[in-house]
């Protein structure tokens, strides 16, 4: 339960209760860029309450990995890089099921 004076969404101590997303990119593929945009798409796109945070690990070997709270949404080497609209997608349906993307659902 809340304590006064906290955000609706949240935990007792403040903070949001939403999801970390973890991208893990190839540092040797040098895809630091690609992976710094779709963060900055997921953070434009969902709320605090949806995702706390959005994390970059580096990785080696061509490595590509979308997670939330640890599961695999999105494996760049089982499904190609990823186009924006797709993750989204995907981190929507864990994390806010009934969220419109609007012209991302089409």
């Amino acid at each position: 339960m809340p304590a006064e004076g906290d955000a609706p969404g949240s935990g007792g101590d403040g903070e949001p209760t939403g999801h970390r997303v973890q991208i893990e990119y190839c540092t040797q593929c040098r895809w630091l860029p690609r992976a710094a945009w779709l963060a900055q798409e997921l953070l434009g796109t969902f709320d605090r309450s949806e995702l706390t945070e959005v994390g970059l690990k580096p990785g080696i070997g061509g490595v590509f990995v979308v997670r939330v709270g640890g599961d695999v949404v999105w494996d760049r080497r089982q499904q190609g890089f990823p186009e924006p609209t797709a993750v989204k997608r995907a981190v929507r349906d864990r994390v806010a099921p009934g969220k419109s993307l609007g012209h991302a659902d089409r």
